[in-house]
């Protein structure tokens, strides 16, 4: 599916979904900027600032994908946009694998409980592990980051992830990774891109 959307006097900017990615395009004069974005990473529930609707990504970054709104008429952008945040939703299902048969032996029992509580309800406290951390994703995020970016740029989070994968249980080095997230600035999105189950680490939902 596939959204084309001009400015007069500022260029052409194109977005198509094609499997679990969306490819975003931004032709200026002589200038063009693409991304690709995995799909699992994004937040299903835009924001509008005018005169843009934003998809963020699960977990604290600017915004991923920005879409002037109505463009180029109402009717493509709702139904290019009710598309984007279904597929969003399924392939973060689909990425997260929220089947408890799909988790080690032991956990599964208590997927489906009641969230933990905290003292302030929905918000998890800074650096507390609410989820199961899965060894094999982390080795293979860290070699994704390694192969696609500059790991000198990316030094402190790599290093979070290479404590945390030999201690998934440490809390202080989930603590740790948070903040090297953080301190990435603009780099968050390129790193989810890379590594999506940095998303899933870091997002507030307890069961995704």
């Amino acid at each position: 599916m596939k959204l084309v959307q001009k400015q007069f006097l500022k260029g052409t900017r194109e977005f198509e979904i094609t499997g679990d990615v969306i490819n975003f395009r931004i032709k200026s004069g002589l200038k063009e900027e693409k991304l690709t974005v995995d799909l699992s990473i994004l937040n299903p529930e835009p924001v509008v600032n005018e005169p843009f609707l934003e998809f963020h990504s699960r977990v604290k970054c600017g915004p991923l994908l920005s879409l002037l709104i109505d463009k180029p008429s109402a009717g493509e952008f709702n139904a290019f946009v009710d598309e984007l945040k279904q597929r969003a939703r399924r392939e973060y299902n689909a990425f997260a694998g929220l089947k408890a048969a799909s988790l080690p032996e032991g956990l599964a029992a208590n997927v489906f409980h009641e969230p933990p509580e905290f003292d302030d309800p929905g918000q998890a406290p800074a650096g507390k592990i609410i989820k199961p951390v899965r060894v094999e994703s982390i080795d293979e995020s860290i070699q994704m980051l390694e192969q696609h970016l500059d790991a000198d740029e990316i030094k402190p989070l790599l290093s979070a992830l290479e404590a945390l994968k030999a201690e998934p249980a440490n809390e202080s080095y989930f603590a740790r990774l948070v903040k090297a997230f953080d301190d990435l600035g603009p780099r968050q999105g390129a790193v989810l891109t890379y590594a999506p189950y940095v998303s899933l680490l870091l997002s507030d939902d307890p069961f995704g």
